[in-house]
């Protein structure tokens, strides 16, 4: 996908034209073995239908489905896959000890216009040969994708190149809405919108419903799209992701918006 060695095109170049991560490109991913892989895909699976499903519970569901492995391993797979049970319990994300936490501003706001708050959270995406990580900027009002990255990495730099192409927009939102990973509670992120006069919200650690616009929205990702056509590699991964956040936003019907599409919330031409 990316050739370090063209006479022309500079990685930086080249990583803008694909839409994926600058800084992916000079990280390797941990090497993973083929039975690892193919466990985590399974995992995926049961955690998207049902994310208030911990370790614990998504192991049995593997003894279920005749795969019999204990739940050290199915923590430490989870703990790759940089996801963990939504529901309360004494570790929901995986936080950095040295950031600062914000409270979260949400609870019994009555959110009624677009840019009044954006929400950002990262997910892991199977692929056949692989895996790779997507972050995404909503509009909470709208469901209106803001900007979205690709990486092979779950490092800070892909939702940074996230944040600022939204930002870049012109359009700045009141609130910004996350969970309390290390990527977003870095000072290189939160500082960002601290420059930009934004007001930050962090989930409440054990909410489980603190977040559930984006968490809503990465199960249609992945039932509408990764899953129907399993992408064997990072290109045919990037062109679906990009085809589908192209129809998610401008013409899938929301029955939350009275089948109108996130873009026409957004922009204020809701259908009568």
């Amino acid at each position: 996908m990316i050739d370090r060695e063209h006479p022309f095109l500079s990685l930086s170049r080249q990583a803008d034209l694909l839409g994926v991560s600058r800084s992916g490109l000079y990280t390797s991913p941990l090497s993973i073995s083929l039975d690892d892989k193919d466990l985590m895909n399974v995992i995926d699976r049961i955690y998207t239908a049902h994310p208030y499903y911990g370790y614990r519970r998504i192991t049995v569901e593997l003894g279920k489905r005749n795969q019999l492995v204990n739940h050290k391993r199915v923590l430490r797979l989870m703990r790759k896959m940089n996801i963990m049970s939504i529901a309360p319990g004494p570790m929901t994300t995986v936080r950095h000890p040295q950031h600062k936490i914000y409270p979260y501003l949400l609870r019994n706001m009555a959110i009624i216009r677009p840019n009044q708050v954006w929400c950002v959270d990262i997910t892991y995406v199977p692929m056949e040969h692989g895996y790779m990580f997507l972050v995404a900027v909503l509009d909470w009002y709208s469901r209106h994708v803001l900007a979205w990255r690709l990486s092979n990495t779950c490092e800070v730099g892909f939702c940074l190149e996230a944040l600022e192409e939204a930002l870049a927009s012109g359009a700045h939102p009141e609130i910004f809405n996350s969970d309390q990973g290390s990527q977003f509670t870095s000072d290189d992120f939160t500082g960002m919108l601290l420059k930009h006069g934004i007001r930050i919200s962090m989930d409440g650690k054990g909410r489980a419903l603190d977040n559930i616009i984006v968490e809503r929205f990465w199960r249609n990702v992945k039932y509408e799209c990764v899953y129907l056509h399993a992408p064997k590699g990072g290109r045919e991964l990037h062109r679906l992701i990009k085809d589908y956040m192209e129809f998610y936003t401008y013409q899938r019907g929301h029955q939350s918006l009275d089948y109108a599409t996130p873009s026409e919330y957004y922009l204020e031409r809701k259908i009568a």
